[in-house]
C-alpha cells in the first residue's frame, strides 16, 4: 500500500510546503525530530546489508520528469520504501514524493504535474512508518541563496558537530536529514555566489555523500572527497540541440534512457550544468579514495559500471578467486539467488563443476525483514526460496552467497538444501567476514549482532549447520576488484579500520529509535 506525503491530487500531489532555512527563517521552533534513514542507521532485523538510496538528475530534456522516473525505476533495487522527483522550468520548482515503489507513485497523471527540462530524483530504502514519510526526498528548501531541491545518498559522520555549530549561528532545523544540514551550510556561507557557497559547504562535510541539487535553472552534482558512494555522468545526444546530461547512482540507469556513459563524478568534484553546458571544479583534493567495496560485492546491479569497473566482472572474479582459495570436492555449484549468481558462475567455471539453479526465488514476495516478528520472517525465507529437489538430491552441493550478516537466513537456506536431499552442503561466501558496522550510508546491524564479529568461522559453520564454510580472503577480494586505475576501497566492514574518525553507532542513532 502506497502512503502519500501531502494532501491534494488523488494519488500523489506536489509538495506545497517549503522548508525555510537560515537564521532569519522566522521559524522559532524546530519540528519534532525523527530519524532520517538516509543519514542515520535504523537497526533492522535483516540478514543482508542494504544500500539506502539512489539518486538521479536530468538536465536538458523536454520530459525530464519521465526520464527521471525511468532512471529511478532502474535504481529501484537501491530503495523500495519511498521515492520523489523535483523538476524546474526556469521559473518554478515542483516536488512530488511519496511512500511506495516508483511505479506506484509516479503515474502518468502525476508526471504531468512535473513540468520542465530539469529534474532530480531519489529512491530510498528505509524503516516503515511516519519517520520514513516525513523524511522522503528530494527536500525542497527556500534558503538565502534561493530555492533549492536536494537529494543525497550517504551519511555524514560529523553532522552532530555541524548541527551544533549552525544552531549557535541561529539556524533552526525541521528534520534530522543530512540534506537539511547541507542546505543550512549553504545558506550560512559567506560566499557571494551559489556555486561558491555549495563548494564551501561541501568542504565542511565529513563522511559519505553523493548529492544532486536543483535550482530554478541549474543542476549540481557532487561526491565526497573519498568517493564512498558512486555517481556517474551520462549523455543523450540530441541532433541539432544541446545534449541531455544525466547523473545517476549507477550506470544501469543510462541503458534504459538510451544514454551513453561518460565518466564518474570524481571524488571531491562539484559539477554544474546550465544552458551553457557542463562545468566542474574540485572543491577538495589530496584525500585518498576509499570507495565502498560492498557496491561490487552486493549493492550494485551486475550490469552497472561502478567506480569505473563493471560489477559483473568483479563478481565473476570473486567467484573464481573463492574457488582457488577454498575449493572442496563436490558435484554441483548452486547460487543463493539473486546476489550469489554471478560469483557462482565464476566459481563453477574455475572449479570445472556444473552450475545449477538449485534454488528458485519467488520475486513477488516482499523482503523478509519487513515483518516485525521473527516467526514471520523465518517463514518468509521459505516463501522466498524454493529448492529444486531433482538438482540437489544425493549431491554434494557448494552453495555460493555474497555475505553472512546475522547468520539466521543462511542457516535456514542450508537446512532447506539439506532437506531437499543434498548429501553435503558446503557454503562459500564471496567476501570476507563482516565484523564491523558501516557508517557511510548503509543499513547496518550493531556489532553485537554481526555473527562474524563474535564467532570464529568454525563456530559460524556449526550455527548455520553446513558441512564446511569458507569466506573469500580480503586480499582475494581486493584482487578481484583491481583495475588499471588502482581504485582505493573502503574495507572497514571487514577490518574495523575506518577511513574517517570512528563514531560508535550508538552515538548517532536517534533517541526515538532506541526506546
Amino acid at each position: 500500500m502506497m502512503r502519500l506525503l501531502f494532501q491534494g491530487v488523488p494519488g500523489v500531489v506536489d509538495e506545497p510546503e517549503v522548508v525555510k532555512v537560515g537564521a532569519n527563517s522566522g521559524n522559532s521552533h524546530a519540528a519534532s525530530l525523527v530519524p532520517d534513514p538516509c543519514s542515520l542507521f535504523p537497526v533492522l532485523e535483516a540478514d543482508k546489508l542494504r544500500e539506502e538510496c539512489g539518486v538521479v538528475a536530468i538536465h536538458g530534456h523536454a520530459d525530464a520528469a519521465r526520464q527521471a522516473y525511468l532512471a529511478l525505476y532502474a535504481l529501484q533495487h537501491r530503495g523500495q520504501e519511498s521515492a520523489g522527483i523535483a523538476t524546474a522550468d526556469g521559473q518554478h520548482l515542483a516536488n512530488i514524493k511519496g511512500m511506495g515503489l516508483v511505479s506506484e507513485i509516479f503515474t502518468d497523471d502525476v508526471l504531468r504535474k512535473l513540468p520542465g527540462p530539469m529534474a532530480i530524483g531519489h529512491t530510498r530504502y528505509s524503516t516503515t512508518g511516519d519517520s520514513a514519510l516525513l523524511n522522503a526526498q528530494p527536500i525542497r528548501v527556500e534558503s538565502t541563496k534561493g530555492l533549492i531541491a536536494i537529494a543525497h545518498n550517504g551519511n555524514l559522520v560529523n553532522l552532530g558537530n555541524l548541527r551544533m555549530s549552525l544552531e549557535r549561528d541561529g539556524a533552526y532545523f525541521q528534520t534530522t536529514s543530512d540534506s537539511e544540514i547541507i542546505v543550512q551550510l549553504i545558506a550560512h556561507s559567506q560566499a557571494s555566489t551559489l556555486v561558491d557557497a555549495i563548494a564551501d559547504s561541501l568542504a565542511q562535510l565529513e563522511g559519505a555523500f553523493s548529492i544532486v541539487m536543483l535550482t530554478r535553472d541549474r543542476i549540481f552534482a557532487a561526491r565526497d572527497p573519498r568517493g564512498f558512494r558512486p555517481l556517474s555522468i551520462g549523455r543523450i545526444r540530441n541532433p541539432g540541440a544541446p545534449d541531455t546530461i544525466i547523473f545517476a547512482s549507477e550506470s544501469c540507469a543510462f541503458d534504459l534512457l538510451r544514454a551513453e556513459y561518460l565518466r564518474d563524478v570524481l571524488p571531491g568534484e562539484l559539477v554544474m550544468v546550465t544552458g551553457d553546458g557542463m562545468t566542474s571544479r574540485q572543491y577538495s583534493t589530496g584525500i585518498p579514495q576509499s570507495s565502498c567495496i560492498f557496491e561490487h560485492v552486493y549493492f550494485a546491479r551486475p550490469d552497472s559500471k561502478i567506480f569505473g569497473r563493471w560489477v559483473q566482472e568483479s563478481r565473476d572474479q570473486m567467484g573464481r578467486q573463492l574457488a582457488r582459495e577454498s575449493h572442496i570436492a563436490a558435484d554441483v555449484v548452486v547460487p543463493v539467488p539473486d546476489s550469489g549468481v554471478t560469483a557462482a558462475l565464476g566459481y563453477a567455471e574455475q572449479a570445472g563443476l556444473p552450475f545449477r539453479l538449485g534454488l528458485i526465488r519467488n520475486h513477488y514476495v516482499g523482503r523478509t525483514f519487513i515483518e516485525p516478528e521473527q516467526r514471520v520472517r523465518d517463514f518468509g525465507v521459505r516463501l522466498k526460496l524454493n529448492p529444486v529437489r531433482n538438482l540437489l538430491e544425493g549431491k554434494r552441493v557448494i552453495l555460493i552467497d555474497d555475505s553472512i550478516i546475522r547468520g539466521t537466513t543462511s542457516r535456514k537456506i542450508v537446512r532447506m538444501v539439506r532437506g531437499a536431499g543434498a548429501k553435503e552442503v558446503h557454503l562459500r561466501i564471496s567476501c570476507p567476514p563482516t565484523i564491523s558496522p558501516c557508517f557511510y550510508g548503509v543499513d547496518t546491524p550493531r556489532k553485537r549482532d554481526l555473527i562474524a564479529a563474535n564467532n570464529s568461522v568454525d563456530e559460524i559453520r556449526r550455527f548455520i549447520e553446513a558441512d564446511s564454510l569458507a569466506y573469500l580472503s580480503l586480499n582475494g577480494l581486493l584482487h578481484a576488484v583491481q583495475d588499471e586505475k588502482n581504485t582505493g576501497y573502503c574495507t572497514a566492514c571487514y577490518t574495523g579500520q575506518y577511513p574517517t574518525q570512528w563514531v560508535d553507532v550508538e552515538d548517532i542513532l536517534p533517541a526515538a529509535a532506541t526506546l
